[in-house]
């Protein structure tokens, strides 16, 4: 355990260091100051460890660190990114560790940064054992922004294993399924004009009106398709997210566009899903003069299901004493599970204090935590087959 610094100081330099991702570059950094330190730190501790630049990025890696050989194994899994943040709204310094009110504050420490770190030291305690399967740590990019690491690890056909834990914030709660997620941009085209001879011109926000009333009668079709996953609605939803046209009262909008985002459990077709709704949208403009485009926003994320027979999805049940759940939000386990992998969603952090101001990590989830990840390894390393 002397190679690396203590959980304290692990959590205190991830947090410190800057690695926030996001589709407006004037917010988007790279990931590698995390990634050097990941690096450091396992390889002291006998790791063969892998970095792995994203394509077209020199500033943005994937990290795969393995101990031990073989198939199978157990992968710990954490993205490495966080999401941009408002400094005004925080009680302290977002890359400072603060420790208050029984907790740890920090950008990323619940989400996910506190995880990483966790499962760091708890392979410290294995490095000097002779494992029957491997244990891989692996670190993403940009996981908040567009999936590109995950995606990238699918194209690459690694790693390899049998069994993965991701850390997202569930509370110590065993999660076997969620929400697919796609998001597309709708655009109405008109023409400009003065205001006064409205004859003249077509109203990009008048068809956009017309447009939301078609996407609002859609949406309420989707009530009648629950899936039975037992998520908190269990149906397809619709979120009409952003919207905005025109630029003047006295002059005719020639465009508006509307950003959408669609959410559905499993079994659903993604496309047949984006195809359905553009087709909506389409149909509803019936304004004179005005055209329909629709683009993709974000290309999407397939639903996530591991059976609840899975060997990992057991082992988390039993130790953690909580049942497998559905949650709404998306992570990276469609792509651990394209990989071969039966993956759980699992770490310490609670999702309700994600992507917000003073972003925390209560401290009495640490030891349990600890404890947790030790058993995994233990169960799904050190024994064989």
């Amino acid at each position: 355990m002397s190679k690396i610094p203590a959980l304290p100081e692990l959590l205190q330099r991830l947090v410190a260091a800057p690695s926030v991702s996001s589709e407006h570059p004037a917010h988007d950094m790279g990931n590698l100051s995390v990634v050097h330190l990941l690096a450091e730190w396992l390889e002291a501790l006998g790791f063969a460890v892998e970095i792995l630049p994203l394509p077209g990025r020199t500033d943005k890696a994937n990290l795969i660190a393995t101990l031990g050989r073989g198939p199978g194994g157990l992968v710990l899994a954490g993205h490495t990114d966080t999401v941009p943040f408002d400094a005004q709204g925080w009680a302290s310094e977002p890359f400072d560790l603060a420790e208050r009110d029984g907790a740890y504050y920090g950008l990323g420490i619940c989400d996910m940064k506190g995880f990483i770190g966790m499962a760091v030291e708890a392979a410290a305690a294995f490095a000097e054992q002779d494992l029957a399967q491997p244990l891989i740590l692996l670190a993403t990019a940009d996981e908040e922004s567009g999936m590109d690491g995950a995606r990238a690890l699918v194209a690459a056909g690694k790693p390899k294993a049998r069994h993965a834990v991701i850390g997202e914030p569930t509370g110590l709660r065993p999660v076997r399924l969620h929400k697919g997620i796609l998001m597309d941009s709708l655009h109405i085209h008109g023409h400009a004009g003065h205001s006064s001879r409205p004859d003249l011109g077509a109203n990009a926000i008048r068809g956009m009106h017309q447009v939301l009333g078609a996407l609002v009668a859609h949406d309420a079709g989707f009530a009648h398709r629950c899936g039975g996953h037992g998520f908190a609605i269990d149906h397809p939803t619709m979120n009409l997210g952003c919207i905005e046209g025109g630029d003047s009262a006295n002059r005719i909008p020639a465009h508006c566009r509307l950003d959408v985002d669609l959410r559905f459990g499993p079994g659903e077709d993604m496309q047949a899903l984006r195809t359905a709704m553009r087709e909506a949208a389409a149909a509803g403009l019936s304004e004179v003069g005005c055209r329909f485009e629709a683009q993709t926003l974000f290309d999407g994320i397939p639903a996530f299901e591991t059976a609840a027979e899975a060997a990992i999805v057991r082992a988390c049940e039993q130790l953690t004493g909580h049942s497998a759940e559905a949650v709404d939000f998306a992570t990276e386990g469609p792509f651990l599970n394209r990989l071969g992998m039966d993956t759980v969603i699992l770490g310490p952090g609670d999702i309700t204090v994600a992507h917000q101001p003073d972003e925390h990590l209560p401290l009495d989830r640490i030891k349990p935590t600890q404890k947790l990840l030790r058993e995994l390894i233990a169960r799904f390393c050190l024994e064989s087959g």
